[in-house]
């Protein structure tokens, strides 16, 4: 029966859009950063905010003044092009979901007219980490314009992040942990089909590669905020800071579990009895994988409520990726993001178009994996909004939109250009860890 089932796997697999590089180890890396920060080309390492999430850096957790529950939602347009070859395909899904919230609550401080200088935040998450998804055929043709061979390559699946993450700030020093496990699968296949031959055999390779694991992620920031003198002599934060963070972890290795099926069939040729050979069937091979070490650091200047100005750098060391079950030598990677945010007047009663938030950014870098000889290397522009929104108890959500405009590949072989909009809802609730009193 399992033979019988691999005959119509090829037909089965779906996939939701077409890269032929994610058949390339484990698939597309995606980013898991969201709506607000895209919109200034993905910042994360010196980035926190008092109202929204960003669990890539979990040392950001604690400056949460409100607790967000964080949802988004993308629709990404890419035109695939080799030579004078293109084809355009739409995909989009579920980007991310996040919960943060502060353990102390603003309200009850300033009730009591006490201020701590600790504080301590936590976050839940489920984001992608790879994707895979291709549908491609290739035809072979001999001299004469005859076709000889037909390969059709499908590919599905992907894996996910489930994390947990915590943080604590003493006065203007952060740090945080995330644990996270891994989880999904990656389905490969490939099918060749000897056209020119009546009664020739096809052949069906079929791959599946499970994962699953604990991974961890460690982060520090450290927020410089500036003084000015007020009228009577003293000195009082000026409203501007300068924010360093950086955040990354060691090689660590997570479990794999695959299965191989390789499938020989005439069923699709004239002959009256149809043969069906099964040259190699493994199931459930359970080996181990090491994922490398990677780290990120950025540095941001900020004036409250007004401008937000930020740059990082990313390095992975993709050299030292294993894995057994899929063997591929890949190469290290890195990348580099600048962005900027810009708020015209929080306060502003008369026009909204002025406390919406105004979003750029710009980034380049590599790809671990590489497609003859050359590495892949990825670069794009972003542009954000921000609309805030004023909830019941004047309690302040957002809706942010980013849009992302790149390129992906090697451009003398296979150009991914692409535009990808990402939505994303902030709910926000101070009522959270709230004490109330009772005269």
């Amino acid at each position: 029966m399992g033979t019988l089932g691999a005959q119509t796997k090829n037909e089965d697999i779906r996939p939701k859009g077409n890269s032929p590089y994610s058949r390339l180890a484990l698939g597309n890396y995606f980013s898991q950063y969201m709506a607000a920060p895209g919109g200034m080309g993905g910042l994360t390492a010196a980035y926190h905010d008092a109202f929204h999430l960003n669990v890539m850096n979990p040392a950001s957790l604690p400056h949460l003044r409100s607790t967000a529950f964080e949802i988004g939602t993308y629709a990404q347009y890419t035109q695939l092009k080799s030579g004078d070859d293109t084809d355009n395909i739409w995909g989009g899904n579920i980007g991310y979901l996040a919960l943060g919230f502060p353990l102390k609550n603003r309200v009850n401080e300033a009730l009591d007219r006490s201020q701590s200088p600790w504080d301590f935040g936590m976050s839940l998450s489920l984001v992608p980490f790879t994707q895979v998804a291709y549908d491609v055929t290739v035809r072979d043709i001999d001299e004469d314009g005859f076709k000889v061979a037909t390969n059709t390559l499908k590919g599905d699946g992907g894996t996910y992040r489930l994390q947990w993450g915590n943080g604590l700030k003493y006065k203007g020093f952060s740090a945080g942990a995330t644990l996270g496990y891994n989880f999904g699968k990656l389905i490969n296949n490939r099918r060749v089909e000897f056209d020119s031959l009546a009664h020739s055999f096809n052949t069906e390779f079929l791959d599946e590669l499970s994962v699953s694991g604990l991974t961890w992620n460690l982060g520090l920031m450290y927020t410089h905020d500036f003084k000015e003198r007020n009228n009577d002599g003293t000195m009082v934060p000026s409203g501007k800071r300068l924010i360093f963070g950086v955040y990354g972890h060691s090689a660590q290795q997570i479990n794999t579990n695959t299965s191989n099926l390789y499938v020989r069939s005439n069923v699709r040729s004239y002959s009256p009895n149809p043969v069906i050979d099964t040259f190699s069937n493994v199931r459930d091979f359970e080996q181990k994988m090491t994922l490398p070490a990677e780290f990120t650091l950025g540095l941001t200047y900020q004036e409250l409520n007004k401008l937000r100005i930020g740059l990082e750098y990313s390095l992975g060391s993709w050299s030292q990726y294993e894995n057994p079950a899929k063997p591929e030598t890949l190469s290290n990677n890195s990348r580099f993001a600048v962005g900027i945010e810009y708020l015209p007047d929080a306060t502003s009663y008369n026009s909204y178009s002025k406390k919406m938030y105004y979003r750029a950014g710009f980034f380049t870098g590599t790809d671990p994996r590489s497609v003859s000889g050359e590495q892949l290397s990825h670069s794009g522009i972003s542009f954000g909004l921000g609309f805030p929104i004023i909830m019941p108890r004047q309690q302040l959500s957002f809706f942010d939109i980013s849009l992302e405009l790149g390129q992906f590949g090697v451009k003398d072989i296979l150009q991914e250009n692409y535009a990808k909009l990402t939505l994303g809802f902030t709910l926000n609730d101070n009522s959270w860890f709230f004490k109330r009193k009772f005269n």
